[in-house]
């Protein structure tokens, strides 16, 4: 990493419960690449604030998380068809004082449940109504994915979302979760039960007999790597995608949009490697 300078181009990332994983790999991969580029993660106090000072300190991108990938649209000049297809943002942009907003979660998902060969007609459930399960949710839908169930308990975001899509949609589990009608092939966690310094940080987001019926084991939860519903689902057997993976490929495609170039394969894996060696 260079020593700071006048020069340095900054890039963060603004998320409720910040981690190490987007700082880690972005600025492995800048001091691969000789780059003098810095990455910063931050808690925003107030996002209006946040993305005022991105446009106004001239900062080259922007990661945003969990809870503001929806609030900050009001906020841009530009929705990229890949954010405004889904009205949901992870990055922004900035060119010369112009935000545009892209949605990298949407391809890493289409990626993952490709790379896993999970087949179109698994059902599914979908926990969480946020802008991260919205992005899941079209990536289902565009895979072929119908029988598909968005569990959440706020009804109005829940039933939008469900609909949106031509999903089902449940305030709660069956009772019966795991067993005959009450079962799901794929389990897709995208709520913040299982991460790290949240409240739920040690807590299932699906009942183990559900996963004990189920096929797959999806959690996005990118922090822990092996939050307790990655480890339920390896420890029954099943396929697992975790959230570690999600965040190395949205990231990557983020890391794209920021400096122009892609890295090769052995750079990403290295990124990758260093990124959960925290």
């Amino acid at each position: 990493m260079p020593i700071l300078n006048k020069d340095m181009t900054l890039c963060i990332s603004l998320s409720a419960r910040p981690s190490n994983n987007g700082t880690r790999f972005h600025n492995h991969l800048y001091e691969q690449l000789g780059l003098n580029w810095i990455y910063k993660a931050f808690a925003p106090t107030d996002l209006a604030q946040a993305i005022a000072g991105v446009r106004g300190l001239g900062i080259r991108g922007c990661a945003v998380s969990m809870p503001y990938k929806e609030d900050v649209i009001a906020l841009v000049d530009v929705m990229d068809p890949s954010a405004k297809a889904i009205d949901s943002v992870n990055t922004i942009v900035n060119d010369g004082g112009r935000l545009t907003a892209y949605n990298t979660d949407y391809t890493a998902i289409e990626q993952l449940l490709r790379n896993n060969a999970v087949p179109a007609d698994y059902s599914v459930w979908l926990r969480g109504s946020g802008g991260m399960a919205k992005a899941t949710a079209a990536a289902l839908r565009d895979a072929g994915f119908t029988e598909v169930t968005v569990i959440a308990r706020n009804e109005a975001a829940g039933r939008s979302l469900a609909e949106l899509y031509g999903f089902k949609w449940l305030a709660e589990l069956p009772e019966a979760a795991g067993t005959g009608a009450g079962t799901a092939e794929m389990l897709i966690n995208v709520t913040p039960v299982g991460m790290a310094g949240g409240p739920d940080t040690d807590s299932l987001s699906f009942p183990q007999s559900a996963v004990d019926a189920a096929k797959v084991v999806f959690d996005v939860v990118a922090l822990p790597a092996e939050t307790p519903l990655v480890k339920a689902g390896r420890a029954a057997a099943k396929t697992v995608i975790t959230g570690a993976e999600v965040a190395t490929i949205q990231a990557l495609e983020q890391f794209v949009l920021y400096t122009g170039i892609r890295p090769s394969d052995e750079q990403v894996r290295a990124a990758e490697a260093f990124m959960r060696a925290q």
